[in-house]
């Protein structure tokens, strides 16, 4: 058998499960960090239940994948998770699920990794979320999921820095409300609501214009030129006015698209 002959022969059973997105449909991918709790808490010892180097290293991964290929409106990082906005009209290998999959977790453990000095690996999952509503909803969620986890772990942490073992400060918590796990922090000195708000909410990242001084190479005159430049933002809202903030930023991408 020629070698084209068997080239086509052989693709047919590499693509037979490729799956594309539709046009017109948002792509959101969110990552997780795999085994993150051992690598981070047992081999290389962050401070709990945050670590600022630990935060650093998340935006960076974040900033890299928005910045290797991928037309990204916003990125958004809370804990070692990672979720991705995707421009609705990307082509980006003509919107081939397994690719995105498989190209995404790459680049992010590779990227996390380097950081990190030491392995480090993430998964890939996309959402295909038909409208506007569902992708307010997807980003409203994950961060909704970053205050819950934020009372958790500093409840939880509280616990086991007083001695109690995995089990009892587990134990401890379960079936808690929301008040009563404010009121255990707060009767250890801490209140949850002066917390970092980049702990309670997670970081986004999105572009932004801004101007840059420079000079006509042919008429030698000094002009101001405008760019594009990743922000990292430590202080985003919540609930409702976080929704609008997420519809505010895929109405203006598709403006400019």
């Amino acid at each position: 058998m020629k070698f084209d002959e068997l080239d086509t022969r052989m693709r047919v059973f590499e693509t037979a499960a490729d799956y594309c997105v539709l046009p017109e449909i948002f792509i959101v991918a969110r990552l997780d960090g795999r085994t993150f709790t051992r690598l981070t808490k047992e081999i290389h010892q962050f401070e709990a239940p945050y670590d600022l180097r630990f935060r650093d290293y998340m935006t960076a991964t974040v900033e890299h994948l928005m910045t290797c290929g991928f037309k990204i409106t916003y990125g958004y990082t809370q804990s070692d998770e990672i979720s991705l906005l995707f421009d609705l009209q990307t082509t980006t290998f003509n919107r081939k699920l397994r690719k995105l999959n498989s190209v995404l977790a790459g680049e992010a453990s590779a990227k996390f990794s380097l950081l990190l000095g030491d392995l480090a690996s993430f998964d890939c999952r996309i959402s295909q979320l038909p409208n506007i509503t569902e992708v307010v909803n997807y980003f409203r969620w994950r961060n909704e999921d970053a205050s819950r986890n934020a009372l958790n772990s500093h409840c939880y942490w509280s616990l086991r820095k007083e001695g109690k073992d995995v089990r009892e400060a587990t134990h401890f918590l379960e079936g808690l409300s929301v008040a009563n796990k404010n009121e255990l922090l707060f009767q250890r000195g801490v209140n949850f609501h002066d917390l970092p708000h980049w702990q309670k909410r997670g970081v986004g990242l999105y572009w932004e214009d801004y101007q840059k001084p420079g000079q006509n190479p042919v008429t030698g005159i000094k002009v101001m030129t405008t760019r594009k430049r990743i922000r990292k933002d430590f202080e985003l809202p919540m609930k409702d006015a976080y929704s609008q903030f997420i519809r505010d930023l895929i109405i203006q991408d598709l403006i400019l698209s």
